[in-house]
């Protein structure tokens, strides 16, 4: 297995810079396992795919206002700072750029003078930023948008998915964008039921694999939780032969990680951490179908999507994806893996 076996040409076009209304107007790309063959409709018409019995597992985190402007103080100099995740009352973890500029005990203003210190420096480069107490961060913040994405978003919640309710990503579970409410009530009234999980995206999910090998990647870690409703809902649904469709591959992370812990694959509710790294020849537990977007070239996502479809057919799925002009990443459209 090779980095290269996972890459793919893309006309610079087809990235989407916005989303389309309504969300699920996008297009839908559907590839069924072990036949390869692909149908093409739009994300309303789902429902043509699931059945009663199914259960429809949703990451609720929300998008942080995470990208902050500052100065230093002192010496005017302009940085950004990504905020990562929250320590405690006053302390974030954050990516910080030009990170030369921000040694331990130097003092940045965001905002209307709100100015932060400079704690330490942990792992990747990170630093900690200490806040004043009682002071909003991310009330000076903006919505964090993948680079890739140059247009300016209008309505910062095209970026969230509108069952979302965790704060805490880097970066929004795009495979969701394309659901509204009515769909999913649509969904539920043909008897598709729904759980949720939490995982918090971080910034590495933008990370190509740079290594030849990518059994040798180091995989970023990301906090998730699983509540003992959809675990019981998870293990209920398996026993009675219903299909465990994962909506974005971060789910489908949480629920492999959570089904790791027993030999039977059955989920136990809990939290924590995973680096969880899924190629070709990984397998699966716990979920049978994936709802996803069309992902980078040689990324950690991509090979996921190829562990369970198979590299061949994930690779001329995207290839008639190209053809057909669809739109790919963040704001494009959304393929079914059967």
């Amino acid at each position: 297995m090779r980095t290269d076996d996972f890459d793919f040409a893309l006309p610079e076009k087809l990235i989407a810079q916005t989303p389309v209304e309504p969300r699920d107007a996008s297009r839908l790309l559907v590839l069924a396992r072990g036949t390869g063959i692909v149908e093409h409709r739009l994300f309303r018409e789902i429902g043509a795919y699931l059945r009663a019995g199914d259960l429809l597992v949703l990451n609720e985190t929300r998008v942080l206002r995470a990208r902050l402007h500052g100065q230093v103080a002192g010496t005017g100099g302009t940085v950004e700072a990504l905020l990562l995740r929250r320590l405690d009352e006053d302390r974030w973890e954050a990516l910080v750029r030009p990170g030369r500029r921000l040694r331990p005990g130097r003092r940045v203003v965001f905002g209307a003078g709100v100015e932060a210190e400079v704690e330490s420096i942990g792992e990747e480069g990170t630093r900690v930023l200490r806040f004043p107490p009682g002071s909003d961060p991310e009330a000076l913040g903006e919505t964090p948008l993948p680079p890739y994405i140059h247009a300016t978003l209008t309505n910062p919640e095209r970026y969230q998915t509108v069952y979302g309710r965790v704060p805490g990503s880097a970066a929004a579970p795009t495979a969701g964008l394309h659901f509204t409410e009515a769909l999913l009530a649509d969904l539920e009234a043909r008897g598709v039921r729904r759980a949720t999980v939490t995982l918090h995206i971080g910034p590495g999910t933008f990370r190509p694999v740079s290594v030849p090998d990518p059994r040798e990647h180091p995989m970023h870690a990301e906090w998730y939780d699983v509540g003992r409703e959809t675990a019981d809902a998870l293990n209920q649904t398996r026993a009675a032969g219903g299909r465990v469709i994962a909506v974005g591959t971060t789910v489908v992370r949480v629920l492999e990680q959570a089904g790791a812990a027993r030999a039977d694959g059955c989920i136990e509710a809990g939290s924590g951490w995973t680096r969880l790294l899924i190629l070709p020849g990984y397998r699966f537990r716990v979920v049978d179908l994936l709802i996803t977007n069309f992902h980078l070239p040689r990324s950690t996502l991509l090979m996921l999507v190829s562990a369970l479809a198979g590299r061949e057919a994930t690779l001329a799925a995207y290839r008639e994806a190209v053809a057909q002009q669809y739109r790919f990443y963040s704001f494009g459209d959304a393929m079914l893996v059967l």
